[in-house]
């Protein structure tokens, strides 16, 4: 497989079988939430193929965006834990298995008691290619030179994105990614980031490797398409969310046993997470954070720098995101006992806030205080 078309087609004709016929080899062993599944056609639940359960991170009243969404499994389960006024959207490229899910839709709106989830036709490498609409659009007008529908392709992108800007709460993703050619991930990165809410969450199951695969796996369409070396390595895979801007990149799952090892190199399944910042000025307000540990201190992704114990000064972005976030429970936030007039926050990382500065504050800790 030499080139993206290459790719992208033996990858769609792969996943049209397992649409079809279950396909045994694409099959990592994941356990699933029974409850979820007992309202789910039986038909559904066989045909999916994935190497992790990324339901488990969905909240109530979120939109979530499934990036290769298959036969529905994971939106009808998502679906469920939305709740009324959430929604989830279903995205993949495969006409069997957009059909699959789709024939079902009504049916699963009748259960839940409202149509929460929508499927789209699309690459998760392109979020804002309208890929339905561009059928239409060449069915329509069928002399259409190349430049003309590139340029009318464009100003789709820009005009009528496929997933809106900033418009996504929560991005999953099951043992998809590793499937997209390598020259495209930067792309796939950035789109993620782009439709995602500031303060928007991934959870993303995928398959990584221990080390990097060499170019003759590569080259070998059965592994490619069965998850194995498409796999990005398990450190590039962090990264490479790092550098599209995410913050709190982390595994927060990740197997103990490889599921194959090829040439010796290990493939194993693992969950990354991670936020989208808020793009908020830093402003001053006199507000403080205190690590509680139980490292000497910690670094986040924005190089601001918490030493265990001090009381360090923060912006009103960065102590939200401490008090309230995914960090709430290793973070004690203190708000100024007399509020001081607000100001541009220009502290260099691992200032401390004086405590005479902060005295007759409440100290806020999500911790559970069993002496009190």
């Amino acid at each position: 497989m030499n080139t993206k078309l290459d790719i992208q087609e033996t990858v769609s004709k792969r996943y049209s079988e397992g649409a079809k016929e279950r396909q045994e080899a694409l099959c990592c062993p994941v356990d699933y939430d029974d409850i979820l599944l007992e309202i789910l056609p039986r038909e559904i639940i066989e045909r999916d193929y994935g190497c992790g359960d990324p339901s488990r991170y969905v909240q109530k009243g979120d939109t979530v965006l499934d990036l290769g969404s298959g036969g529905g499994k994971i939106c009808y389960m998502a679906a469920q834990l939305v709740g009324e006024g959430g929604r989830v959207i279903g995205l993949d490229m495969t006409d069997e298995m957009l059909a699959l899910a789709r024939n079902y839709q009504a049916q699963m709106a009748e259960k839940l008691g409202e149509d929460r989830v929508k499927f789209l036709k699309g690459y998760i490498q392109d979020l804002a290619l309208d890929v339905e609409a561009v059928a239409c659009f060449k069915a329509e007008n069928p002399d259409i030179s190349m430049d003309a529908l590139e340029q009318w392709q464009a100003e789709q992108r820009r005009e009528r994105p496929l997933v809106e800007d900033n418009s996504i709460d929560l991005v999953v993703s099951n043992c998809v990614l590793n499937l997209v050619a390598e020259s495209d991930r930067k792309q796939m990165i950035a789109g993620i980031f782009r439709v995602l809410k500031p303060g928007g969450r991934v959870a993303i199951a995928d398959i990584v490797s221990d080390e990097v695969v060499p170019q003759h796996l590569r080259d070998n369409e059965e592994l490619w398409t069965g998850c194995i070396s498409g796999a990005f390595q398990e450190q590039q895979f962090a990264d490479v969310f790092l550098e599209a801007g995410f913050v709190l990149v982390n595994y927060d799952k990740w197997d103990q046993q490889p599921w194959q090892v090829v040439e010796g190199i290990e493939f194993r399944a693992v969950t990354l997470m991670a936020m989208k910042p808020s793009p908020q000025e830093c402003l001053d307000s006199g507000q403080a954070v205190i690590y509680k540990g139980p490292y000497s201190e910690v670094r986040d992704d924005e190089a601001h720098v918490y030493p265990r114990g001090q009381r360090i000064a923060v912006c009103q972005r960065t102590f939200k995101f401490l008090t309230e976030g995914p960090l709430k429970d290793d973070f004690i936030g203190i708000n100024p006992a007399v509020p001081k007039p607000v100001e541009k926050f220009c502290a260099p990382a691992g200032t401390r806030r004086p405590a005479r500065e902060t005295k007759g504050a409440r100290h806020d800790s999500t911790a559970s205080n069993k002496c009190c």
